[in-house]
C-alpha cells in the first residue's frame, strides 16, 4: 500500500526494512507494475557501499539493465532530496497530490 500512493520515496539509513521498502519500489518501477516516481536515497557516506555493490554485482553480471541505475538517485541533504523530487515533477509534467 505504500507504493500505491506514492509520490516520490526519500530513504533514510535503515536496515533490512528500509532495504525491503527500497528494493521492493524500485523493482516495481523496473517491471512496470508501478508508475515512476523518484526515489531518493539521503546519506552517500551510508549508500555509497551498497550502490558500488549494485553496480559490481548487479550491472556487472547483467541483472540489471544501465536505465536501472536511473531508477534512484544519491543525495546528502534533505534540500537536494526535496530538490530531485521537484525536478521530477516538472521534468514529467505531473502535478503531486501533497
Amino acid at each position: 500500500m505504500f507504493i500505491k500512493y506514492a509520490q516520490g520515496y526519500i530513504v533514510l539509513p535503515g536496515g533490512y526494512g528500509t532495504c525491503d521498502e527500497m528494493f521492493e519500489a524500485l523493482t516495481l518501477i523496473q517491471t512496470k507494475k508501478s508508475l515512476r516516481f523518484p526515489i531518493v536515497l539521503v546519506d552517500k557516506s551510508f549508500y555509497s557501499g551498497l550502490i558500488e555493490w549494485i553496480k559490481n554485482t548487479l550491472l556487472a553480471n547483467a541483472y540489471i539493465s544501465e536505465s536501472d541505475m536511473s531508477l534512484f538517485t544519491l543525495v546528502d541533504t534533505p534540500e537536494e532530496a526535496v530538490e530531485v523530487i521537484d525536478n521530477f515533477y516538472q521534468k514529467y509534467d505531473l502535478k503531486p497530490n501533497f
